[in-house]
């Protein structure tokens, strides 16, 4: 039991991860990106088409990757060069975004809600037979997609990125001071921009892990607020790379529990606001850590 629900955590947590590191660059560099919720949308869409037409999951994760990016684009413009509300650009971004798939849907698949395209490649899985049968360990390491993996070691790397290298260094200057960034003659809206292109990117990415790496379809709340709970995961981890991570554990464990015990007598209503309450909790004790004292830096 505990394993099964250790592995499908694991899997759970990848969507909400790679938008959460996403949001988190983002944010280093001055913006709150609320539009990630619309970006991994598109992205899962992008990605089961994509798959399906080219009959590659690899051509799936690109066009995932290159829907979220475009889907970006919007929001960074009206932020960054018209000086647009970014709570209300990235709401408004979300609404957008949930019609235009609505629209696809019905007019070109004739469907509405839910798309499913057969044949369509998932991505693969890779097991570690060594340790496949080790208890917990197994569950946690074996059996999981390329792009869990990647997802966890883009956390590393992100560390690096904002703390160890010239590009990190100036998007954080821009989020903490953009007057100083300004004066020293850095670009602000061109950093600001490059740093909303990325979070879509690795949000399109987290819509891809669901449609391609979950379920091998698409419906219209596939996402599910998955977009929401990584905003909250980079919030409770204060915009760090390893505390966000760990957040998104949280998350992704409750998001697998709620499924699990759905058959345990449980009414399906009570159950399904668990990971949101969650959400909840660590969102107030996140806002009661900052009170207490100064976010300290990634």
């Amino acid at each position: 039991m505990l394993d099964n629900v250790l592995h499908a955590a694991i899997l759970a947590t990848t969507p909400i991860l790679l938008a959460a590191l996403g949001g988190l660059i983002n944010r280093q560099a001055g913006i709150v990106n609320i539009g990630l919720e619309a970006m991994m949308l598109s992205g899962a869409l992008a990605a089961l088409i994509a798959a399906h037409v080219s009959g590659s999951w690899e051509v799936g994760l690109l066009a995932a990757a290159v829907a979220g990016l475009i889907s970006a684009a919007p929001l960074s413009i009206l932020v960054t060069r018209f000086g647009a509300n970014e709570i209300v650009a990235g709401l408004g971004l979300n609404v957008l975004i949930a019609g235009l798939i609505g629209y696809l849907l019905s007019d070109f698949y004739g469907v509405s809600g839910t798309l499913r395209l057969m044949p369509v490649p998932t991505l693969p899985r890779i097991d570690l037979p060594f340790i496949a049968g080790v208890p917990v360990l197994g569950a946690i390491l074996s059996g999981k997609d390329v792009l869990t993996w990647a997802a966890w070691i883009l956390v590393p790397l992100t560390a690096l990125l904002l703390t160890r290298t010239r590009i990190g260094l100036r998007l954080r200057a821009c989020g903490s001071s953009p007057a100083t960034a300004n004066s020293v003659g850095l670009s602000v809206p061109n950093l600001r921009d490059g740093a909303t292109l990325a979070a879509g990117a690795l949000a399109g990415l987290g819509g891809a892990a669901l449609s391609l790496g979950l379920v091998g379809l698409f419906s219209e709340g596939l996402t599910g607020g998955r977009g929401f709970i990584a905003l909250a995961a980079f919030y409770f981890g204060r915009n760090r790379p390893w505390p966000t991570a760990f957040a998104c554990i949280l998350f992704g464990f409750f998001d697998a529990a709620q499924i699990r015990l759905q058959g345990g007598g449980l009414p399906p209503e009570l159950v399904q606001v668990l990971p949101y309450a969650v959400v909840i909790l660590a969102l107030t004790l996140a806002s009661w850590r900052r009170r207490r004292g100064p976010s300290p830096e990634p």
